[in-house]
Parts: C-alpha cells; structure tokens; sequence
C-alpha cells in the first residue's frame, strides 16, 4: 500500500504529540525531527524534506498553536496542509481538452516504465468521460511496441493509428489528420522509451512537437524508483518541457518519496497515478485526498467515485430492495463481491476509510473473497436462492466442492444469517437500528 511506512512513523509521531497536552518549543522541533527522519526513510528528496519540516515548525511555533486547546490536532492540520501543497495544491491538476479538436498528447519516459500500457489506460479514462481518443504507435524501435499497443488498444476498446515503420514525425502528424477526419477528439502518441542522456532520441521528441502542435507532454515514472524517478523528471522537464506526470506503480511503492519529491523538483504536478495492473487502474491525482491518506485521514471522495464507477444502478435498486422484503440471498451476496472487485478490492478499499492504515490488511485478505465465492459456486441454485434448507450432509459436499472446510463452509452461513437478522430489526424499528449502527455503536468499550 503507498505511504504505508511513512504514515505509520508519522501516526507514531502524532501520537506522543497528543500525550502532551500543551506543547512546547522543544516538544514540536523533537517531532519535526522524527518527521523529516521518516521523509527521508520514505525516499523524499533532502532539501524536500528539509524545507516541509522547516514550514510546517514556523507555522507550528505560531500563537495560534500554542495556545489552543488541542496543539496536537492543530498541527496535525499543518502538516495535512503542507503535504497538499507539497504534491501539487488542492486542486488536482488536469488536462485541458481544446475548444477545437484534436487535443494532442504525447507521453514520454524510460524504457520499461509502462509507457504503452499507460497510454492506453489513459485511452480508456478518456473513452470513460466521454471522448473518442486515438492511440497513436510511434515507437518504431522496440520489436512489437506497435503489436502490444494494438494489444492493449483492443482491451481498452480505443482505436490504434500505425504507420509500421515510419518516422515518429511523420506518423504523428498523419494521426492528427486522421483524427480530424475521423471525429477524435484526443490523441494520444506512444513514443519510443528513452534515456535521458540519448541526445539522438530526446531530439527526435523535439522533431515530434515540432510536426504537430503537442498539447500536453506527459512523463511517465515508476514510482518504486524513488528519488531516480525524481533525477529522471526533472532531466525530461529540462530537455522537453514536461506538463505533467503520470507516476506508475503507486500500489507497489510502500514508502512514497517520489510522488512527494517530484512537484517540489520539477514544478510540475503528477496528473495521473497508475495503482494496478488492470486497465482500469488509473487514477486522476488528488494531492489533497493524497495527503488524507498519508495521515491516516481517509480518502472518501475517491471511494465514492470508485463506488459511482462500480456500480450497475439497476442492480443496486434491486439489492436494496430484496434486503428491504429480506429477500436478500447468496446470488445477492455474489453480486456484491464482484462489485467489491470492481472497486480495486478489499486492501484498496481499507486505505481510503479514515483510519484504515491502522488496520493489518492481511485481516481483510481478498483471498477471503475468493473462499466465499468458491463456496457459493459450490452451492445449488436452490441452496443459494434459500440457505437454510443446507444440512450438514449438503456442508460436506459444498466444502469437498470449493476446496474449504465445513467450518468455513458454517462460518459463512451464520454472516449470512446476521444480515438476516439485521435486516429484520430495521424493518421493524429503522430509527432504532439507526442509532445502533451510527458512530456510537461502531466505537469499542
């Protein structure tokens, strides 16, 4: 999970600041210490990492601080603030599509970075909003860069424009006359990956933006890298003049250093993050929900746009109400795994709920997921429609069926049986029920 480290020393962090009370001078340069201890550990770039402690002390020293009655939440709120600004300011930066199309994109990077994958993922959120993007094939030098494009143009369901071997230039501006003639209004050009120190290939970008009129220059980065992912945007944003980032892996980067770094770097803000493998698993960047989640805070808003984007409105209206008549059964329950599916599961859910970082994801395994499901596939259409005609001989051969035990096999029935329960009780007094499964209810005694 990204940040996962760092938000666990800054978690620690905070927490002795709360068993203080009122804090002193002394009290908040200790914790900044930590901090910026924990930044370096999480990959942040020196000077990056100085400068945010150096602000967030000053502003921390203020009256305001010192003088209020929770000091620690007080800083707990500077610091939510500086990372924000540290990655890119409240609003997530975006792409501005032209009044007259085609807007023009070409994305840019290493070799290996996951350029063609990630233009056709970009394909695919544009193909979501509403557009009709092309995909563009001007990487002409690594053997099947254009066969894997088509590949993953395919599966995005976005169009491929190739020209085999021909020059980039001479490709991208012929795409554009494509476009224009075939009504997309986004193109996207796939170039060849490159290091940065390749003057031959990094004038070849030159010639590309000099052939067409290239809207946005998009850079993509792993973010496992760290701070070379960092050297190497602010290299690209010298030679080419980068708009935005595009930072790849952020599910596989547990310490974050780079999506901290490189705005403060480069100047230019990380526009997407890649957060899995699917094509699916692209992401507008929030450095504000970013920082939430750095801080143990949440991240709502995108789990309300990833619910949004998951869910089949008509199969929502009809779960809720086939629970409201109890009516709810295992093909309800399978309905609603996959939607969890769809929604990057159960991990990706855990780190957007404020204080879901304290939580051991090994505690919500998605493997559980798979066991349910195996054992409701192991179930008869009647068993599933109606649970409790299942005996202990049935509990035996749904187990041998799904590869579980009876008591995997019990232990689902009787969640299973809850909800039943649940549902039953809300039925009868909704107010009551209400109350209990507010806040109040929720909290540990």
């Amino acid at each position: 999970m990204a940040f996962e480290s760092l938000s666990d020393r800054l978690a620690g962090v905070f927490k002795k600041l709360r068993g203080k009370g009122k804090l002193t001078e002394a009290d908040v340069k200790a914790a900044m210490r930590e901090v910026r201890m924990a930044l370096l550990e999480a990959d942040v770039n020196f000077k990056v990492a100085k400068d945010f402690c150096n602000e967030v002390t000053e502003r921390a020293m203020g009256q305001e601080v010192m003088e209020s009655l929770t000091p620690a939440q007080q800083v707990v709120k500077i610091v939510n603030e500086e990372l924000t600004e540290l990655m890119g300011g409240q609003e997530a930066a975006r792409i501005h599509i032209k009044s007259k199309p085609p807007t023009v994109i070409m994305m840019c990077g290493l070799q290996g970075n996951g350029k063609t994958t990630h233009a056709a993922k970009l394909g695919k959120w544009f193909l979501k909003q509403g557009h009709r993007p092309l995909l563009v094939a001007c990487d002409v030098y690594r053997p099947a860069a254009i066969d894997q494009l088509k590949v993953v143009g395919a599966q995005a369901g976005v169009p491929v424009f190739e020209l085999g071997q021909a020059k980039p230039e001479e490709i991208a501006a012929k795409a554009v006359a494509h476009a224009k003639d075939h009504g997309n209004d986004v193109v996207i050009l796939d170039t060849a990956g490159r290091l940065h120190v390749d003057e031959a290939l990094m004038a070849e970008l030159g010639r590309i933006k000099e052939a067409v009129t290239v809207d946005e220059v998009l850079l993509v980065v792993d973010a496992m890298a760290g701070q070379d992912a960092v050297n190497v945007a602010k290299a690209f944003n010298e030679a080419v003049e980068v708009d935005g980032i595009v930072l790849t892996k952020t599910d596989g980067d547990t310490r974050g250093g780079a999506a901290l770094s490189v705005k403060a770097v480069t100047g230019k803000p990380i526009k997407f993050q890649g957060t899995g493998e699917k094509l699916d698993d692209l992401e507008v960047f929030h450095p504000g929900r970013m920082a939430g989640r750095i801080l143990g805070m949440g991240d709502v808003l995108t789990l309300i746009e990833k619910a949004q984007q998951a869910q089949d409105d008509k199969q929502a209206e009809e779960t809720a109400r086939r629970l409201m008549e109890n009516k709810f059964d295992m093909n309800d329950m399978l309905a609603q795994l996959a939607q969890m599916k769809k929604m990057g599961g159960a991990a990706a859910l855990l780190s957007m709920l404020p204080g879901g970082n304290k939580i051991d994801p090994s505690q919500v395994d998605d493997k559980a997921f798979v066991q349910i499901e195996a054992i409701i596939y192991s179930m008869t259409p009647a068993e599933r429609e109606n649970p409790s005609i299942i005996n202990p001989k049935r509990k035996r051969r749904i187990a041998a069926g799904s590869g579980t035990t009876v008591e995997q096999v019990n232990k689902l029935l009787r969640q299973y049986e809850m909800m039943q329960k649940l549902m039953k009780q809300f039925k009868k007094n909704p107010k009551a029920f209400g109350r209990r499964m507010g806040m109040g209810g929720m909290m540990p005694r």
